[in-house]
């Protein structure tokens, strides 16, 4: 669920990126053709993928794709970026949820991906944290103490933006690159002023370590979740995207609808107890929807700041990005 530490390992990823075109909708004849002849939707996810795990526990895509003859083979990662390098070499047609973060660096290593479905903002379900005995009550105060965070994440972006609302930019704190893992032990011995991370990592230490929020991404950064296929497949099988389209979307209603139940479920697959599953959920909309125009421009915005802090390998420009559009 942590976002690699792009300084630390190269990225891998061929082929250049799409022209930008609208993906269409409705059922080409294409895809009426491949509609007739078996074949295997191949989907990555990762343990946080909480709607895509679901339809997989319970075999909804199965059975929703057999009438078209497509069967569905499914492939765990441990982060985003590393399913996205899948994506683009062919190993992969579909992904589940990804960070707001990570499109942009795969764009900018040359991915050829359609943006198919979005999660609504979560802003809430990040934040800035520092110790519930912490003397800092704003951001402004962390001028000068170190602030943990995994570089290139969109909690990443979330500091830069509330640096920037308090007047103040990455030269006036002391950064400490870590991993949630790594950065919870600084955070809970006191090695690190404040710590930006997100859900569920932030209800954990909320919960269990007493953690108080100085700044969430209210107004600052919206956090939505990103759904992405490979481009190729994305032109052949519109008819594939739109029925995992319209079961994710079923699948958030149920998560809202029922969230101890939901909370229960997973909390086992991520190691967590259920109450702080619960929580997490609480802040998170599951909310699957089209990708509109709001959710690209945070794309460029985030592309551009990590560009500008010399993150991002090139500049990149979301709009040429392929969108799939339900009908």
């Amino acid at each position: 669920m942590s976002f690699p530490n792009t300084t630390r390992r190269r990225i891998v990823l061929g082929g250049m990126a799409g022209l930008g075109a609208i993906v269409a909708p409705a059922i080409s004849s294409t895809a009426a053709l491949a509609a007739d002849t078996p074949e295997t939707l191949r989907i990555g996810y990762q343990k946080s993928s909480t709607l895509m795990i679901w339809l997989k526990s319970r075999q909804v895509l199965e059975q929703s794709l057999a009438p078209r003859k497509v069967s569905v083979q499914w492939h765990e990662f441990t982060s985003g970026l590393p399913l996205l390098e899948s994506l683009n070499v062919g190993n992969l047609d579909l992904t589940a949820d990804v960070a707001d973060a990570v499109p942009p660096f795969a764009l900018a290593a040359g991915a050829s991906m359609t943006y198919y479905a979005i999660e609504s903002p979560s802003p809430t379900a990040q934040a800035i944290v520092v110790r519930s005995d912490s003397s800092i009550r704003s951001v402004a105060q962390l001028k000068g103490q170190r602030v943990a965070f995994s570089k290139g994440a969109g909690a990443h972006y979330l500091l830069l933006e509330a640096l920037n609302e308090a007047g103040l930019s990455m030269r006036d704190i002391e950064p400490a690159y870590l991993t949630p893992a790594d950065a919870r032990a600084a955070f809970e011995r006191g090695s690190v002023a404040a710590w930006v991370i997100w859900d569920p990592f932030l209800a954990a230490v909320q919960r269990q370590a007493n953690a108080r929020i100085l700044r969430d991404g209210a107004k600052l950064s919206s956090y939505r979740r990103f759904y992405l296929a490979a481009t190729p497949y994305a032109k052949r099988r519109p008819d594939v995207l739109a029925t995992v389209y319209g079961e994710l979307r079923r699948a958030g209603e149920w998560v809202k609808a029922n969230p101890a139940e939901a909370a229960a479920w997973h909390a086992p697959l991520i190691g967590l107890d259920a109450a702080t599953v619960e929580a997490a959920n609480a802040r998170r909309t599951y909310q699957v929807q089209p990708v509109d125009a709001a959710a690209l421009d945070e794309q460029q915005r985030i592309a551009d700041a990590f560009a500008g802090q010399s993150i991002l390998p090139r500049k990149v420009t979301v709009a040429t990005s392929p969108v799939w559009k339900p009908a």
